[in-house]
């Protein structure tokens, strides 16, 4: 394609329009020209546009001037101008040849260039589908450039020609931007070409048309990108679009409406992708399912979206509790009916476990003192697991526990004040031996019986049950604290736990040897399990009433215990730890840190069970 010589000046017009700062690199070779000054075609060197007209040639005789002026005048009044030897001008010029004083040939002459200007004003003010007809228009610039050079409104003619040419180059840069799919949004392209041609010829037909095809496009780009969920690009194509013509925002404006629907159906989408996931959160790749799901909906919607906080809330939950709140309190419904035991969720968190070697009353057993992180929550029965919960596990699988196939276990004698061997004492019996009450926390059961009570929940409800960490019942029984003794400091608050009081009485009226100084819960021997307030956590009896049975095995002391809170146990061990403080406790055994090795099959009127089940 030729470089017109009207584009000589684009640059300069295109950069004021621009605030001449330039926005982008060139696009094409023509724009790199213009930007350089270098386009160099002069009108007269232009065989599209050249000025040069040739007088068509008319010859008058002297003798015939009245009727050479009559086919003038005839001419001129039909509009014949300058077309061919029978039009006016040509006559007039021939006449003044012949006669050059002839004063109604120099005036029909004036009055030919007269219209002849008009004519030439008439063209460049009219814009048709195509714009101004240049070939017309420059055609009477080279008519009046031969008939008056130097006449004022010959140069201001032609100085409007050369705008109308500039502005035709800047239809033609922007057709040709266009078609090359550089639309302008930013740097010179097609919309500025267009923008400029308006600004300069507002009712332009053909830039109109352009600017409006230039919309159509920057839509159709905004809309392959809300087809891929880019809808922060679609934004930056619809902006730029609404630029082109405010006057007319309908067509943007019904785009947006659009992408606003398909915004709100993809994130409400992956919002009900995530909750759908979350509800079970324990199944193999739900969680990372989920946050892929999060981040589209961080990547589509708009700034301040409350379901993506919402879902990342939910997801955090999720990952630390599964389907649960920290603090929650539930029951799993069992197969063969009812419910287990009633469960409170523990909160995930830190805590120093073990006791500071300058504690009071601490040993080897309980150093060192070390950090132990847990990842996740768990749920933990809320109280010790009663007579009335073991017993329903028995009718349901005719377990026969330790005692009951030995025989014997260890119960405490209230005329020696000791704990003593008993025949047939088995979970059905209390401290002493008597028949035990169904809310009574159940006796007389080694690891294995409560073991095996933790399966059956494990397979009734369908959730995994398991005896607690070692590290979980600390960090449960401290409850956020990290004193000496579970509720602080000194005697236990009232309703603090059954433990050894100075003020408690057994049934016979023996008093405890080692106890809390003024301190008296009211039982000699385990109370039910629901008497006694809660701990921080809303759990109850952690603090004493009996001794609970943990997953790990005994190893005397934690160097290399496990930091994430994980059972420390050994395949084959034969001694247990067994945590919290019971209702004969001295005042040394129920301090937080305190532990104590059991055989794993002891079964006496002090160890009890306390389940954990897995969320």
């Amino acid at each position: 394609m030729r470089i017109h010589a009207g584009l000589v000046l684009l640059l300069s017009i295109l950069l004021a329009s621009c605030g001449g700062k330039e926005t982008a690199p060139p696009s094409t070779e023509a724009e790199a020209r213009l930007r350089r000054g270098l386009v160099s075609i002069s009108a007269d060197e232009s065989p599209m546009y050249s000025l040069d007209w040739r007088v068509p040639q008319v010859v008058v005789d002297a003798g015939a001037l009245p009727d050479a002026l009559a086919r003038a005048e005839a001419a001129l009044d039909e509009g014949r101008l300058y077309e061919d030897a029978a039009s006016a001008i040509p006559l007039y010029m021939a006449i003044l040849k012949v006669a050059p004083g002839n004063e109604t040939a120099i005036q029909g002459l004036e009055d030919a260039r007269t219209a002849l200007h008009q004519r030439g004003n008439e063209v460049l003010e009219s814009s048709e589908a195509d714009g101004v007809n240049l070939a017309l228009a420059h055609e009477i610039a080279a008519v009046a450039r031969v008939v008056a050079p130097a006449a004022p409104e010959t140069l201001e003619y032609l100085t409007r020609v050369d705008a109308a040419d500039r502005l035709q180059a800047l239809l033609e840069h922007g057709e040709n931007e266009l078609a090359a799919g550089n639309l302008g949004e930013t740097g010179i392209g097609a919309a500025t070409a267009f923008r400029e041609v308006l600004r300069n010829r507002p009712n332009d037909a053909r830039a109109m048309q352009g600017l409006a095809a230039v919309e159509s496009q920057m839509i159709g780009r905004a809309e392959d990108a809300i087809g891929v969920d880019q809808f922060n690009r679609a934004i930056l194509w619809l902006d730029a679009a609404a630029k082109l013509r405010p006057d007319t925002p309908v067509a943007v404006d019904e785009a947006r409406r659009r992408m606003k629907l398909r915004r709100e159906a993809r994130v409400a989408r992956l919002y009900a992708n995530v909750l759908q996931r979350l509800e079970k959160p324990g199944e193999f790749g739900a969680l990372k399912a989920a946050q892929a799901d999060i981040e589209q909906m961080q990547a589509i919607a708009v700034p301040g979206e409350p379901r993506i906080r919402h879902a990342q809330e939910t997801l955090t939950r999720a990952t630390l509790y599964g389907r649960h709140r920290p603090g929650e309190r539930f029951a799993d419904a069992l197969i063969s009916g009812g419910e287990g035991p009633a469960l409170v969720v523990v909160p995930h968190g830190e805590f120093m476990m073990g006791a500071p070697e300058d504690e009071l009353d601490s040993s080897k057993a309980e150093w060192p003192q070390h950090k132990v992180r847990f990842a996740r929550g768990f749920a933990m029965a809320r109280t010790e697991t009663t007579v009335g919960e073991f017993g329903r596990f028995v009718a349901a699988t005719g377990h026969r526990t330790r005692a009951e196939r030995r025989g014997y276990s260890v119960v405490y004698d209230e005329r020696s004040g000791n704990f003593v061997l008993r025949n047939d004492i088995t979970w059905r019996n209390d401290y002493v031996g008597r028949p035990a009450n169904p809310d009574l926390p159940v006796l007389h059961v080694d690891a294995s019986d409560a073991e095996a009570y933790a399966a059956w929940l494990s397979e009734e409800s369908g959730h995994p049950y398991r005896l607690p960490h070692e590290a979980e019942f600390e960090y449960a029984l401290r409850a956020g604290k990290q004193t000496r003794f579970p509720w602080g400091i000194g005697i236990p608050p009232r309703g603090g736990g059954n433990l050894t009081g100075s003020l408690d009485r057994s049934p016979g009226g023996r008093r405890w040897g080692n106890a809390f100084v003024g301190y008296g819960d009211g039982y000699w021997g385990p109370a039910p399990v629901s008497r006694g307030r809660a701990n921080a956590f809303g759990l109850q009896g952690m603090a004493g009433n009996v001794g609970e049975w943990t997953m790990d095995c005994w190893h005397q002391g934690y160097r290399r215990a496990p930091a994430d809170g994980g059972a420390w146990f050994n395949p084959g061990c034969r001694s247990r730890v067994v945590r919290g403080g019971t209702w004969s406790s001295a005042p040394s055994q129920a301090r937080s840190a305190w532990r104590m090795s059991q055989a794993h099959d002891i079964t006496n009127a002090r160890t009890g069970i306390r389940v954990v089940r897995e969320i």
